[in-house]
């Protein structure tokens, strides 16, 4: 059902798109939202995401749908916008999920959980599985509906001030690291710490942290992460496929006309492909200039990557004997992974592999 819908409604956005809107869309009155964003202007890819979906709702709406894009801080605080949604301070915000896995863990399996499904299983997941119905389910409590909203694709492993070179140096390491992977991190011995994008520079540079992660070298670079610790690892075992979300006020949402929910729909859908597009695109580049300027990549060793995948799987059956929203949801994404997992190991998996390894 979620797909059909969605493709209904792609296909009415399509027509809005191409200046063909219906006398019944023209007749809408003017509308006013605010998007609060949990990211800083200065990333035009993250946070750009909120860019892109606000000009498509103008753009479809013939103008009369506006929403105002504000960067984390400027209206709340980055990790504050589920509280300004559900609250009705704002309509709307864009963010990672897994950022409030504090209030309850199932907020994670809409972003993104340690050795997960990466970027198009978890848009399978989404909108051929019973992901969005499972999640949409979950955030009501929230007074919140989502919609899709971006995917970096699988991210780095974050930098060091030193390289880690077995599971012994993740004891006791003051890591920035987004969401729910702090958990497996603290069970490896480390020290997580949950710091909003634009401060991390500033407490690795003042040896607050000992390490940082934040999605790959297009962001990283901007961010400077280069110039105050010199390691980059990978991969990042916490983030394979990590998706972003537009939450919109359920009564603000529910207020809107038919033709206004298909073009938020449609609006998110083109910012979910757009966002991995250009995180596809730049990154290769990005990551180039990084290692020409001295960065120095490792991948993290055997040992590490082992531990921590048995501490995650450990940790989701004790979640899920005590958290029965985490449970419904995660029953459905780990049988969804298996089935994923099957197919990619002979066909994906197969081609990359081959493909990576030549000389292009």
């Amino acid at each position: 059902m979620e797909r059909r819908a969605f493709v209904r409604q792609a296909g009415l956005a399509g027509v809005l798109a191409a200046g063909a809107a219906p006398a019944v869309v023209q007749a809408q009155a003017n509308i006013r939202w605010r998007l609060a964003s949990s990211f800083p202007k200065s990333l035009d890819t993250i946070f750009g995401a909120a860019e892109v979906f606000a000009k498509k709702v103008g753009e479809m709406s013939g103008g009369k749908f506006q929403i105002s894009v504000h960067a984390g801080g400027e209206l709340m605080p980055p990790f504050g916008v589920v509280d300004g949604v559900q609250n009705g301070t704002v309509e709307m915000a864009h963010t990672a999920p897994y950022y409030f896995f504090g209030k309850d863990e199932t907020f994670a399996l809409g972003c993104a959980i340690p050795f997960g499904l990466n970027s198009r299983q978890m848009s399978a997941w989404m909108f051929e599985g019973n992901g969005l119905k499972l999640m949409r389910e979950f955030y009501r409590n929230y007074n919140i509906i989502s919609f899709p909203g971006g995917n970096t694709g699988a991210q780095m492993g974050g930098w060091y001030r030193k390289p880690v070179q077995s599971l012994a140096d993740m004891k006791g390491l003051k890591f920035r690291v987004g969401g729910f992977a702090g958990k497996v991190v603290e069970r490896l011995g480390g020290v997580p710490q949950n710091i909003p994008g634009g401060e991390i520079y500033q407490s690795l540079e003042k040896g607050t942290i000992d390490a940082a992660e934040w999605v790959g070298p297009y962001d990283d670079q901007k961010l400077g992460f280069n110039k105050v610790a010199p390691h980059y690892a990978y991969p990042g075992w916490w983030e394979g496929g990590p998706q972003l979300d537009f939450f919109l006020n359920t009564k603000a949402y529910e207020g809107l006309s038919a033709d206004y929910k298909a073009i938020v729909e449609a609006a998110a859908a083109y910012a979910h492909v757009d966002m991995q597009a250009k995180y596809d695109a730049r990154n290769p580049n990005a990551l180039r200039q990084l290692v020409a300027g001295g960065t120095k990549l490792f991948p993290f060793p055997k040992d590490v990557m082992e531990a921590a995948f048995k501490e995650a799987l450990a940790l989701y059956s004790e979640i899920g004997a005590k958290n029965p929203n985490w449970k419904k949801v995660y029953d459905d994404y780990s049988r969804f992974r298996a089935e994923q997992n099957l197919w990619f190991r002979f066909a994906e998996a197969g081609f990359d592999d081959f493909m990576q390894k030549q000389k292009l």
